[in-house]
């Protein structure tokens, strides 16, 4: 079955194979969002871990930052403006392919619709965390997205949310 879609993206010219080497393909004509053009660089401002607080949103226009993240627009949404980068540190969200040491871009914003992946600093424990949101009644729920891991519940006062997922990019080493 890959054999065949090789094959047809050989025939096509998008790819050209070398047989006599493990992982020859070579892409031929790559689009633009791989050999360069236009970049929008994201500000990194730190990890998302715990003990480790990220930036206020507020803070990051005044800011200079040592490390940018550099992307292609096509791969970021229509603004970009105000967007802010975090490496991840940690396994919670790997059934939502977000996995140790991927760069989350994320829009920085105050509250959060249920459902939605957001930064949220809990301000009791001094931590910052990455998960998916649902205010239910009287209590916040940060449901991770691991199966092996039990969901934070807190309280709406105890939750300053710092921005949502917009995108999510790895680096294979």
């Amino acid at each position: 079955m890959v054999d065949y879609n090789l094959n047809i993206l050989e025939d096509r010219n998008y790819i050209r194979r070398n047989r006599h080497i493990s992982r020859g393909i070579e892409l031929i004509n790559p689009p633009v969002a791989v050999t360069g053009g236009n970049r929008v660089a994201i500000p990194l401002v730190g990890q998302i871990a715990a003990g480790q607080p990220i930036a206020v949103p507020e803070d990051l226009a005044e800011g200079e930052f040592a490390e940018n993240v550099e992307l292609s627009p096509e791969l970021l949404p229509q603004r970009t403006d105000g967007l802010f980068a975090l490496r991840v540190k940690g396994h919670s969200m790997v059934d939502a392919l977000i996995g140790d040491g991927d760069i989350v871009v994320l829009r920085p914003q105050a509250t959060a619709e249920n459902g939605e992946t957001v930064a949220v600093w809990l301000k009791d424990q001094k931590e910052t965390t990455l998960k998916r949101f649902y205010h239910e009644g009287a209590r916040v729920r940060l449901q991770p997205a691991n199966v092996t891991m039990d969901p934070i519940f807190t309280t709406p006062e105890n939750c300053e949310i710092q921005g949502r997922l917009v995108s999510v990019f790895r680096t294979v080493r």
